[in-house]
């Protein structure tokens, strides 16, 4: 068997979103478990809206996620091979001339489908004699050219929809070379694809028909055509995801959501498959159980509070060990352990162990309009000793001598100690605070 060779082929005219990242994340995944290579791509012929800025953007957002590559590329260096196999597929005849304009073949389109007909190129451009191409140069129009699609049928076995037909006759000759010379996206990516041997293209099924068209591409330029997999999009509830619509890109995600890597990488690994959705720690616990198998045919819908969920779901797992750096780099260098594990079942997000931390050691003045009698009791029972048991002896003598139970016993203590009116279980929070700090914060919310 030969070796695995996927790619990622992100055009850089956008931020990276959770749709085109899950089908970097599942080509890695699938690479990693065939141990393969995997190739990023950057689909950069665009010259007008592709941008530096974001060819960084998408490297620092894969690399984040724990996504590497063996080899990158850009299709912007390879042009001259563009041009290359252009003119020999001239030659050959399955890339034509054609010279009309975008406003003639609206009109085409309209009248094909008010007579109730596919709206397929009529290939009027193929019975245009020497003559008339000349005399539409000569008025100024510029050729964009077509590759012309043999009517055989074209069926390949996709990894996840099963076996897939498509008829030669029913598909349109695409627009491969535009008027001004520039390459549609087509071309470029199959002729990528062989000379750099990819054995296997992993994309969404929003590509089905294009693959149809890039399996004659294949044979046309003489290689054999890689293994197909196309997995059923991602959308919200209204519809498709965007790389244009705000909210659902990586580094927001990132920077302002504050969500981990690999929730992010555990969520759009898992969705749309057979599987249970829940937190793994790294990349590697879902190379071990990738199976491109369990994903199904229909769409996936993407709810944020779904991911929102998963996050404080993997934080809770998370030991000291594995957010000791991730803490540093937020300023907390003077968390510990015992610290961490006291306010982490309470922790959506790992930055909101600073508020934590301010509760704590910077505390706001609690309202003195509290129960002055459990307090007054609570100060002069307060143990010698804080442990973690102290709460629970604590707040039983508070308990017994006055008659306070359930909410109206702890809420006083916890406005009083911590400020706020939730948080960490204060069992295990009292440990962290000496017993002169809690003495004084009591004994300041009293009349």
């Amino acid at each position: 068997m030969s070796k695995i060779i996927t790619r990622f082929a992100p055009s850089p005219t956008g931020m990276l979103h959770i749709g085109n990242v899950r089908t970097a994340l599942i080509n890695y995944l699938y690479t990693k478990k065939h141990n393969g290579e995997f190739i990023l791509r950057m689909d950069d012929t665009d010259l007008v809206r592709s941008k530096e800025e974001y060819k960084k953007a998408i490297i620092k957002d894969l690399a984040w996620l724990g996504i590497s590559w063996d080899k990158s590329f850009k299709q912007s260096d390879r042009l001259s091979r563009y041009e290359e196999v252009k003119q020999s597929l001239i030659k050959q005849g399955r890339l034509y001339p054609c010279y009309e304009t975008p406003e003639e073949l609206e009109i085409k389109r309209k009248f094909q489908l008010a007579n109730g007909k596919p709206p397929i190129y009529d290939r009027s451009a193929l019975k245009l004699t020497e003559e008339q191409q000349k005399s539409y140069e000569n008025s100024g129009r510029k050729p964009h050219y077509r590759f012309f699609i043999e009517d055989s049928d074209i069926i390949w076995e996709d990894e996840i929809k099963g076996t897939v037909k498509y008829k030669g006759q029913h598909l349109s000759d695409p627009v491969i070379i535009r008027a001004d010379g520039s390459m549609t996206y087509m071309l470029c990516s199959t002729v990528d694809d062989a000379d750099y041997g990819i054995t296997n293209v992993i994309r969404g099924e929003d590509h089905v028909s294009n693959t149809a068209i890039q399996i004659q591409m294949f044979d046309a330029i003489g290689h054999p055509a890689p293994n197909f997999a196309h997995l059923s999009l991602v959308k919200t509830k209204d519809d498709k995801i965007s790389k244009r619509e705000g909210g659902f890109d990586i580094a927001s995600m990132r920077d302002e959501n504050n969500i981990e890597a690999m929730t992010i990488n555990s969520f759009l690994a898992l969705i749309g498959t057979s599987n249970y959705v829940h937190p793994h720690k790294t990349i590697d616990e879902l190379v071990s159980k990738f199976d491109i198998t369990t994903y199904s045919k229909s769409p996936t819908t993407y709810m944020p509070d779904e991911l929102e969920q998963l996050n404080q779901k993997l934080i809770t797992t998370l030991e000291y060990s594995e957010v000791k750096d991730e803490l540093g780099n937020l300023g907390l260098t003077q968390v510990t352990k015992d610290f961490w594990e006291a306010v982490r079942p309470n922790l959506k997000k790992i930055i909101e162990t600073k508020d934590w931390w301010e509760i704590c050691y910077n505390p706001q003045k609690a309202d003195n309009n509290l129960d002055q009698e459990v307090l007054d009791c609570a100060s002069k029972n307060l143990p010698e000793n804080i442990n973690e048991n102290t709460w629970k002896e604590w707040t039983k003598v508070i308990s017994k001598e006055t008659g306070k139970k359930g909410k109206a016993l702890f809420m006083p203590l916890r406005l009083a100690i911590t400020g706020v009116n939730n948080g960490p279980e204060l069992k295990n929070l009292l440990p962290l605070l000496n017993r002169e700090e809690i003495l004084k914060r009591l004994i300041s919310t009293l009349s």
